[in-house]
């Protein structure tokens, strides 16, 4: 299915799922005023694991069964939640919640990198490597000259940020590996399921007590991070991979960020320096390239 294909029923839950991961950088950021990191991820990642299990039994669809099976769900809850999740709502403490999203783009960059490495139907074609380098080129003019130049905390966060993304290549390879043949609902059931076995007494260690004392502000932005972020976008995120195909959820990865800087400018006030909006240019181009139909397109005869 091509983008000029796309329903607009299918456009539209694109534009929804657009929004909800996009707002999830402004409710993590909002959380981390009184919750600290681990603990915003417990959070995130326990009350997620709770709706999608009602959902799945709501639904009657099959129970995973097997050691093999709970195997894959511990590595993608460390790959894809607490890993990524953690650092990158660490790395929030210290640079915007728009930068961090920009960053976050470049999981498609590293998704083809890793990929082409693991997996043998996915060669690293020419046009891949094309749009690989120039993403890079984007991240690096993001990152800016001073955070190259002078290492500090603020250069740390971003690294840690970019860590995350690279964390969720390797889960996507992970799930094609130990998590085929299981309904994409009860996958990421199981997986938030292993994330908060994970993340719960870790934070606890690390952080103290999981608080629910907490002010109404806090609260409601934990239960955006986790419900309508995490737990409803998961349930949104197969749907429109039903109705558009995984092709044309590139463009849900270009509208993220552009709505993460809005809405931190917005209700943080947030300001980004100018190389941060040419490097996500230059970011949104190379996953173009990725991509490819934009190019195919362009060469079709008039």
């Amino acid at each position: 299915m091509t983008s000029h294909s796309i329903s607009a029923r299918a456009w539209g839950l694109m534009a929804l799922l657009a929004v909800l991961w996009g707002a999830v950088f402004l409710s993590v950021r909002i959380a981390l005023d009184e919750s600290p990191p681990m603990t915003v991820v417990a959070h995130r990642v326990g009350w997620a694991s709770v709706v999608l299990w009602a959902y799945v039994f709501a639904r009657r669809m099959p129970l995973p069964r097997g050691a093999r099976v709970w195997i894959g769900f511990a590595g993608m809850g460390l790959l894809n939640n607490v890993i990524p999740f953690s650092l990158m709502a660490w790395g929030q403490l210290y640079i915007p919640s728009g930068l961090t999203s920009i960053f976050n783009a470049t999981t498609a960059i590293f998704g083809v990198l890793v990929a082409s490495l693991l997996l043998a139907d996915e060669r690293l074609t020419r046009r891949k490597a094309i749009g690989v380098v120039i993403g890079f080129a984007g991240v690096v003019i993001a990152i800016g000259a001073d955070s190259l130049r002078e290492f500090d905390i603020t250069s740390l966060a971003q690294l840690a940020v970019l860590a995350g993304t690279f964390s969720y290549a390797f889960a996507g390879v992970w799930a094609r590996k130990m998590l085929g043949g299981l309904a994409p609902q009860v996958a990421a059931a199981g997986m938030l399921t292993a994330s908060t076995l994970i993340m719960v007494p870790l934070a606890w260690y690390v952080e103290g007590p999981i608080r629910l004392d907490l002010t109404p502000r806090t609260l409601m932005a934990l239960a955006y991070a986790s419900l309508g972020a995490t737990a409803m976008a998961y349930l949104l995120y197969y749907r429109v991979l039903t109705l558009a195909g995984s092709g044309n959820l590139m463009l849900v990865t270009l509208l993220i960020a552009p709505i993460a800087i809005v809405l931190g400018a917005l209700v943080l006030g947030e300001t980004l320096p100018p190389h941060a909006y040419s490097g996500f240019v230059l970011l949104a181009l190379g996953l173009v390239i990725i991509d490819g139909r934009l190019i195919d397109r362009i060469r079709l005869p008039r």
